[in-house]
């Protein structure tokens, strides 16, 4: 299957934008008109650069406001048309988007749309060019993909056909169904976007909020699906109208589009890949800083382990139960930061090959004589994510641990939370998907001292597997991050860990009112949450008996906190209504 973008997808100017598409590995551009006409280069000299680039110009589009008007309005129509015809000539291209009618149409005639649509068309035949109709979702007399193809077929003309738009079809709630009766040759183009679900008019959802297959809420593996059972051979195309994506780096992004198509390619069976790896459960998380000695003391007073030193590396490896954290110093960059995290999979060799596939950047991981290779790719933001197997040897690496004292912590990783950048949120969402093959839930808004933080749970079906990203107002800085380890007795470990000498977060005396107003909860419990700075969460649970949620956070060392938690009964969620306070108390403590 060719994969192919249009150049309004990007930022920059048309030359870059070829760049950056040839570069992701595209076969073809849709060129934008405002594109050549901003450009310096001349259309043949657009064309001889595509042609060293090996990309195809697939279509040139959009051409506005032709069917459904007077013939004073079609005669100009017909001028517009012919000099864009010659112009595409030059191009070498033989593919024009005819939109439906959003601006001009003033005649609500199927005879008289039809009519025009074939005398466009035979203006068209004489240059060469065929013509794809497209319904606008906003379009005044024609807004619907199966109206539009009732037209193509009473024109009736050899080089007149559609073009299907996901965005145009599914935000308007049609039924894509009816696609499969649209002969594959009739379709001449197909042009894809996912959109967030989002309340508000046609025109602005679709200008400022389309979406990269795979980050949204439309069913694109259904549509697609719809359109190859047509019989439709063209490209994959991606139209997607976005205001961060048409501000970030170019070359970035046109790599992000790439996966998305190759993702979707996956899924609807176009183009297969490996099956994503089923993670089994959390290997470890790595931690990086050029000196993270704080880390150490916080560490040894929760209850973790000192596991030893790498023999060959300037690492160090603590554990508590299940959960292992590599403190990891080969690094000048200061810290400490999140920056890694290993996941157990059957194959970690294919889940690498996968996810370059992908086009996710290899990993290389120096290993000496008895040492267990690690195949690993980086995140969009430099999250290294290593694959491992059940059986995790590289432990056995590490030299000169201590004994486990009695009431030292054992548990499993809970979540992973990661903060990301505002202009990446969308691509992260997009990586986790496709990689790891995790599900994304809904975004949900939480209140902080610096704005909005919108965060967006990536997971496993069963759990195993949790990773909250969020994401801070483009004018605040980065959350700190951190690992969650979930423990059998969060109260215990929180006074073990208070006798040890590791103060936690504060927590204001006003939440546990507030706690007190929410809960009908025991005077002595509550005395105890506040002594212990722990926070409380309550639900009716999955079966509906209750289920409950304690924790408590540590300070934050350079861009990482860690987090406990115990979770009774079936309770799902990660205390959503104490993160506001948590980011109110974490901004308090400097």
């Amino acid at each position: 299957m060719r994969t192919s973008i249009a150049t309004v997808c990007l930022s920059g100017g048309l030359v870059e934008k070829l760049h950056a598409c040839a570069a992701a590995g595209f076969d073809g551009v849709e060129v934008m008109d405002a594109d050549l006409v901003a450009a310096y280069e001349s259309p043949e000299e657009v064309r001889a650069l595509a042609d060293r680039l090996g990309l195809r110009l697939e279509m040139y589009q959009p051409f506005r406001d032709v069917e459904g008007t007077d013939e004073a309005t079609f005669a100009d129509t017909l001028r517009r048309a012919e000099a864009t015809f010659a112009q595409m000539q030059r191009l070498g291209t033989d593919l024009v988007l005819v939109c439906s009618n959003s601006g001009t149409a003033t005649v609500d005639d199927d005879a008289v749309a039809a009519d025009q649509l074939g005398r466009l068309a035979d203006l068209a035949a004489s240059y060469g060019v065929r013509v794809a109709y497209e319904a606008l979702a906003w379009g005044r007399y024609v807004n619907d993909y199966r109206h539009a193809w009732r037209l193509v077929q009473a024109a009736d003309r050899p080089n007149l056909g559609t073009c299907l738009d996901s965005f145009h079809i599914l935000s308007r709630g049609h039924d894509p169904a009816a696609i499969r009766d649209i002969p594959g040759e009739k379709i001449y183009f197909l042009q894809l976007a996912d959109a967030p679900a989002l309340q508000m008019d046609l025109l602005s959802w679709s200008r400022h909020h389309r979406l990269f297959p795979g980050e949204g809420s439309f069913d694109l593996v259904g549509f697609v699906g719809h359109v190859l059972a047509a019989g439709y051979d063209g490209p994959l195309s991606l139209e997607v109208f976005n205001d961060t994506f048409r501000q970030t780096d170019v070359v970035r992004t046109a790599a992000h589009a790439h996966r998305s198509l190759a993702w979707l390619a996956d899924r609807a069976g176009s183009d297969p890949l490996a099956a994503p790896p089923p993670p089994s459960a959390v290997d470890f998380v790595e931690i990086a800083g050029d000196d993270l000695g704080e880390l150490d003391e916080t560490l040894d007073a929760l209850g973790f382990t000192f596991r030893g030193r790498h023999r060959t590396k300037r690492v160090r490896l603590w554990s508590a139960g299940d959960t292992h954290v590599v403190l990891d110093e080969q690094t000048r960059e200061p810290g400490p930061r999140l920056a890694g995290l290993g996941v157990r999979v059957p194959d970690p060799a294919a889940a690498a090959d996968r996810a370059a596939a992908l086009g996710a950047p290899r990993l290389f991981r120096r290993a000496y004589a008895g040492e267990q290779p690690l195949h690993g790719v980086a995140a969009p933001d430099g999250t290294r994510v290593w694959f491992g197997t059940d059986d995790p040897t590289w432990t056995g690496e590490f030299e000169g641990g201590a004994t486990p004292r009695p009431g030292d912590l054992t548990g499993v990783v809970d979540h992973v939370n990661l903060a990301q950048p505002w202009q990446d949120f969308d691509e992260a969402v997009l990586f986790y998907t496709s990689v790891l093959g995790l599900t994304s839930g809904a975004s949900t808004d939480v209140p902080g001292p610096a704005g909005l933080v919108r965060s967006r749970v990536m997971r496993t079906p069963d759990g195993v597997l949790r990773i909250p990203l969020n994401m801070a107002p483009p004018t605040a800085p980065l959350p700190a991050q951190h690992v969650a380890v979930a423990c059998d007795d969060v109260v215990g470990a929180a006074r073990r860990a208070r006798e040890r000498g590791l103060h936690f977060l504060p927590v204001p005396a006003n939440y546990y009112d507030h706690l007190a107003a929410r809960f009908d909860l025991p005077e002595a419990f509550l005395a105890e949450l506040r002594e212990l700075d722990l926070l409380y969460d309550r639900d009716a649970g999955a079966d509906g008996e209750g289920s409950e949620f304690l924790h408590f956070y540590t300070p934050t060392v350079g861009g990482v906190f860690l987090e406990l938690v115990e979770r009774r009964g079936t309770y799902d969620g990660y205390g959503a209504p104490n993160a506001a306070v948590r980011l109110a108390a974490q901004r308090a403590a400097g």
